[in-house]
């Protein structure tokens, strides 16, 4: 029998993983990781049949009742509220940033915020992690036809508000260094050229920094807003492409200080939606938080 300790070593990618598309907050997956820990250390592993199963279904009821618990403050939250986001290393592989691309975006992540915590539990477990339906019965404590239903309602739910476009990675790479070296140079009619004009940005300045209370909509808003910069502290700027959450994406640092992360959605061809973290606690822990692995 595998060791508890490398057990859970070995399975600890998981469980955050699990926990961090639950919550959308690395700090807060982290938590949820370590009271799992605690609570594996201190378990009956006699009575435990299927290990990585109970690990599995624990982190996901704590993820559970801390997502209850963030989504009563997040309506206190001072503008709009954005997923944490996750840098990923340099070292990890095509194959991964490949198999996260979808499901670990922030678009994706901000549109699982209109679930219900046990709808979007019920929905990973089987949609992203392929449980079978008993496992998210008994990690729910429903029965199986209700977790049908859950994830069929979850699903319709979604259908009209995921990401609209499955753009190959290379493609979506491509227009973002163009994009980047736009933004760089402040080349504004390419810039203008590459937003969609239904183009949306959504921003996060969690009350600490300004940022817009609703969406700002329209391309060339968008492509302004973005220029802006160059009018006056064009020498301060410095735009890093950058992989996080499965997708590349955009640094913005000004006098060398980490300034905001702009995720973006794309059709291949122009920018349809862009999401700015411009929290100064987010930023922080986005340079903390180094990701190779997260399943």
């Amino acid at each position: 029998m595998e060791d508890p300790t490398d057990l859970f070593t070995r399975l600890r990618p998981r469980l955050f993983g699990v926990a961090y598309r639950m919550l959308g907050s690395a700090a807060e997956a982290e938590d949820v990781v370590q009271d799992v820990w605690l609570r594996w250390h201190g378990a009956e592993r006699e009575d435990i049949a299927n290990p990585e199963a109970w690990l599995v279904a624990t982190t996901t009821r704590r993820a559970i009742d801390g997502l209850r618990l963030a989504r009563h403050a997040r309506e206190h939250y001072v503008g709009m509220w954005l997923p944490e986001p996750l840098l990923i290393d340099d070292s990890a592989t095509p194959e991964y940033v490949l198999e996260t691309a979808s499901d670990l975006s922030l678009a994706f992540l901000n549109v699982l915020e209109r679930l219900a915590p046990d709808a979007r539990a019920a929905f990973l477990l089987r949609d992203v992690f392929d449980q079978d339906y008993d496992v998210v019965a008994r990690t729910l404590g429903k029965t199986e036809a209700a977790c049908r239903q859950i994830v069929h309602r979850a699903r319709l739910q979604l259908r009209q508000e995921r990401p609209r476009y499955n753009v190959p990675q290379d493609v979506h790479q491509r227009l973002m260094r163009r994009f980047a070296e736009a933004v760089s140079s402040g080349d504004f009619a390419t810039m203008k050229a590459l937003m969609a004009e239904s183009a949306v940005l959504v921003g996060d300045g969690g009350g600490i920094v300004t940022s817009f209370p609703q969406p700002l909509r329209g391309g060339v808003r968008i492509a302004q807003l973005l220029y802006a910069p160059q009018l006056r502290r064009r020498d301060q700027l410095r735009i890093v492409p950058a992989m996080f959450n499965g997708r590349m994406g955009l640094l913005r640092y000004f006098d060398g200080m980490l300034e905001s992360a702009m995720a973006f959605d794309t059709d291949g061809e122009r920018i349809v939606e862009i999401l700015v973290q411009r929290n100064p606690h987010k930023l922080q822990r986005l340079l903390e938080q180094r990701v190779t692995s997260i399943r």
